[in-house]
C-alpha cells in the first residue's frame, strides 16, 4: 500500500510542477493546490498507514503502549486550511486581475500598458477663495 501511495505522490508532485510552469494563472493555481494535495498525502503516508495501534487514551482512561502518532493527522488538517485560505485568496485575487488587466496569461500581463495614476485627492481640494 505505501508503495502504491508514493508512486500516487510522485505523480501528484509531478503534474502540480508541470501546471505551476504553465503561463496562465489559473493553471498556476490548479497546480499548487495539486502540489499541496501531494504534500498532505506524502505526510499522511509518512506517519504509517493501517490501525494497527489503538489510539491515545482508551475508554477506560488507561493508555495503551504502543499508541498511534496523531501529529500527521493535525498536520495535514492544518495544511487543509491553510490551503483552502489560500485558494479563495487566489481566486480572488486572478478574478480581480482578470477585471483590471483583461487577461489570466502571465506574459500578456507584461505587456499591458500600466494605468494612469489617480488623481490625488489633494489635487480636488478647491483653493481658498475659488468656487466651482
Amino acid at each position: 500500500m505505501e508503495i502504491l501511495l508514493s508512486f500516487l505522490v510522485g505523480g501528484l508532485a509531478a503534474v502540480g510542477v508541470y501546471l505551476m510552469l504553465r503561463p496562465h494563472l489559473i493553471q498556476f493555481l490548479i497546480g499548487f493546490l495539486v502540489l499541496g494535495n501531494a504534500a498532505n498525502l506524502l505526510i499522511f503516508t509518512a506517519g504509517r498507514l493501517g490501525s494497527q495501534f489503538p489510539p491515545l487514551v482508551q475508554p477506560g482512561g488507561a493508555v495503551l503502549e504502543p499508541y498511534a502518532n496523531p501529529l500527521p493527522q493535525a498536520l495535514i488538517l492544518t495544511a487543509i486550511v491553510i490551503g483552502f485560505a489560500l485558494a479563495a485568496f487566489g481566486i480572488v485575487l486572478f478574478y480581480r486581475a482578470q477585471q483590471a488587466l483583461g487577461t489570466l496569461n502571465a506574459e500578456a500581463i507584461l505587456e499591458v500598458p500600466e494605468p494612469a495614476p489617480a488623481p490625488s485627492p489633494v489635487d480636488e481640494v478647491p483653493a481658498e477663495g475659488v468656487r466651482r
